[in-house]
């Protein structure tokens, strides 16, 4: 095993975005492949991730113990050393519904990669960095943003496949609500979830494929943000009462539940949970119908808000030596 290159490397730095994650497509899988997901890179919240050579395994910063565990994993599929100083300078929240550990995993694979003059492929790291189990969202939000969707797991080890991928509308805004207070499930809770819930109504994941072809993403080609926002708020119906034995209803936090019911009798596009949550979501049409109902909506006691927009750009990784 090689080490690092540490005579011509620069420190690298990565910037890498947060996603949502609307809801699966086909939990059924009786076509042969299961899950299916659509998800948008979103610019807010980041993680902003800085490595250097150094002359041992060094890590700092929020996540500090999962940039080793992945640096460690990431370091063994390259066959390089790990003489590196990593530092996360800004992190997405964990375990709230933003795809937080992928990032994070790839950031670290790629900073690894671009210091030892390797190239890097998010796929070619999903197996080492147990990455992209269900969901191909994440890989490809951090190579290209913008709104995808994968085509589900099948009987193979490859990450699902990403089946479409558009650029997501300059105007539209998501207002984030954030619940400090609570996480969302997440490792032996999440398997367990998967493993005992029943299976998922076949003419459920029909309505839900329908729903994406013809209404979602026509929608997000043409700007229409109602029709986009009624098909993402179906799917979360569908897709949060399935999961709603294990997360305590259909939203995770009873305080983002209420905030959301308050969005939709004001009229919104659209709504809903990331993931698991307990972040919530509302689609507005404008920046300054977002900064409305930011200011009209009753949050309070653990909850923040934050306005995202779309990323339709990965990553940016600088710096470092090139292959």
């Amino acid at each position: 095993m090689s080490d690092v290159p540490d005579s011509a490397a620069e420190s690298v730095r990565i910037e890498a975005p947060a996603r949502l994650h609307f809801g699966f497509l086909d939990l059924h899988g009786g076509l042969g492949r299961r899950f299916g997901s659509v998800g948008l890179a979103i610019d807010a919240p980041s993680l902003i991730l800085t490595a250097r050579p150094a002359d041992s395994l060094h890590a700092e910063g929020p996540e500090a113990e999962r940039v080793r565990r992945y640096a460690q994993a990431a370091a063994a599929h390259l066959g390089v050393g790990t003489r590196v100083a990593f530092r996360v300078e800004q992190a997405i929240p964990a375990h709230a519904g933003f795809g937080s550990g992928t990032q994070l995993a790839l950031a670290v694979a790629a900073a690894l990669a671009r210091l030892a003059g390797r190239p890097f492929s998010p796929e070619d790291f999903s197996n080492a960095l147990d990455r992209g189990n269900r969901s191909g969202v994440g890989l490809r939000a951090f190579t290209e943003g913008g709104l995808i969707v994968d085509g589900g797991r099948g009987a193979d080890a490859a990450p699902p496949p990403v089946i479409a991928r558009l650029p997501f509308p300059e105007a539209w805004r998501l207002v984030l609500i954030l619940d400090t207070s609570m996480a969302g499930v997440h490792g032996t809770r999440e398997v367990e979830a998967f493993r005992d819930l029943p299976r998922f109504p076949e003419a459920q994941a029909a309505e839900i494929c329908r729903i994406v072809l013809m209404q979602v993403l026509p929608a997000c080609v043409t700007g229409d943000a109602d029709a986009f926002g009624a098909g993402i708020t179906r799917m979360q119906d569908l897709v949060g009462d399935h999961f709603a034995p294990h997360q305590g209803g259909r939203y995770a936090s009873a305080a983002v539940a209420r905030v959301l019911e308050q969005a939709a009798q004001r009229g919104v596009a659209g709504y809903g949970q990331s993931s698991w949550g307990p972040t919530g979501f509302i689609l507005a049409r404008s920046e300054e119908e977002a900064s409305a109902l930011v200011s009209d909506l009753d949050g309070g006691g653990s909850l923040r808000f934050l306005i995202a927009r779309g990323r339709n750009t990965g990553a940016t990784v600088a710096g470092g030596t090139r292959a």
